[in-house]
């Protein structure tokens, strides 16, 4: 809009004061200013089009003798355009025609040597000047997309690394519990039917939950879509948690004591004290297991430790791993070794916003170790 409505209310003006011409504009000038406004509306979208239209017109103008009039916008319209729409490799070779271009039609139109007067000067503000902004511009817009993209798969793989720790949590966490309750029930199966039977009851239960959970992690790997999500468990669930694991024949001596926590603080407290006590049963060969969960300060605190074995350098394995990836989301920290006195510890200090009180226990403690 701007080459056409400056070509056409000005183009008839352009020869007052100016020597040199040799050409009136007429009827063809006013074509070559519709042939450049034209292209240069396609700039966003064929901007090869702009190029090679608004250098024609504009050249075609200079070398018929017309004077220097408003026309000349459409070049560095085009230079730009080009420059903005093309990586560099291609718009600056584009643009270097369409300059030379202009300085031989402008060298025709005044009849200098291409070296002499200021056309040279002007040929380069024209062209190589918006062509540099051009540049810019999409160097720019370039680095703010591989930032985007970027995000974008890290979001992507943080959510998949997400769902890949629920289904470790859940499915480690059931199996576990599965081979524990199909112990006890082979143990007793002849001496005491009925605890065998609650053992069958509890691995039915178990490995239900378990499939539940796979399921919900799987149909969100499965689809692209952000469908229904099962609720995510807290520290609400705590004592279902101890009572299964103690059915096993596990003694947990348990002293929680928490309030209202952030969700997301909640969840992760519960994830990883559930996967504590997973490793209790598969790792430690343990007969009791001690947890605290407590408000220290600012933090929470969830300690799980065992008197079961416990010797040599902690394997970071994918248990703890995902310990300490639920722990650092939150802004805490998981530490976990063998105890000095024997047995295994671990203990993750989750931070929590200043002001939530601890109003009663989720679980009666047993015993405050």
């Amino acid at each position: 809009m701007l080459v056409a409505g400056a070509g056409l209310l000005g183009t008839g003006d352009a020869g007052d004061g100016e020597s040199g011409w040799t050409r009136s504009p007429d009827l063809f000038a006013y074509l070559l200013v519709v042939v450049a406004a034209v292209a240069a509306l396609a700039v966003r979208r064929m901007p090869a089009v702009t190029l090679a239209g608004c250098g024609t017109a504009v050249g075609t103008y200079l070398a018929a003798g017309y004077p220097v009039g408003p026309i000349l916008v459409a070049v560095p319209v085009a230079a730009a355009g080009v420059a903005v729409a093309w990586p560099a490799n291609r718009s600056v070779p584009a643009n270097v025609v369409l300059g030379l271009a202009m300085y031989v039609a402008g060298g025709l139109r005044f009849g200098l040597p291409f070296s002499a007067g200021t056309w040279p000067l002007l040929v380069l503000l024209a062209v190589a000047l918006p062509a540099a902004i051009g540049v810019g511009v999409r160097t720019r817009r370039d680095a703010l997309a591989e930032v985007h993209a970027a995000n974008v798969l890290r979001v992507v793989a943080d959510e998949r690394m997400r769902m890949a720790h629920e289904l470790h949590d859940a499915v480690g966490h059931g199996l576990a519990v599965i081979a524990m309750q199909a112990g006890v029930a082979l143990h007793v199966l002849d001496r005491d039917p009925v605890r065998a039977r609650a053992s069958l009851e509890a691995i039915r239960a178990t490995s239900r939950e378990s499939l539940d959970g796979m399921r919900a992690e799987l149909h969100l790997l499965s689809n692209d879509d952000d469908g229904p999500r099962r609720p995510a468990v807290t520290l609400a669930e705590a004592p279902v948690l101890l009572d299964r694991i103690r059915s096993g024949g596990l003694a947990i001596v348990a002293d929680v004591w928490v309030g209202e926590l952030p969700r997301e603080v909640d969840v992760a407290a519960y994830r990883i004290l559930q996967e504590a006590l997973t490793n209790v049963l598969r790792h430690a060969g343990a007969g009791t297991a001690r947890v605290r969960v407590a408000r220290e300060g600012a933090d929470v605190v969830v300690e799980v430790r065992d008197d079961g074995r416990a010797a040599g350098a902690v394997v970071e394995g994918s248990g703890l791993a995902g310990m300490r990836t639920r722990a650092a989301r939150v802004g805490g920290t998981v530490e976990a070794g063998p105890r000095p006195g024997g047995g295994f510890a671990v203990t993750a200090r989750l931070p929590l916003d200043k002001g939530l009180p601890l109003e009663k226990p989720l679980v009666q403690p047993l015993e405050r170790p």
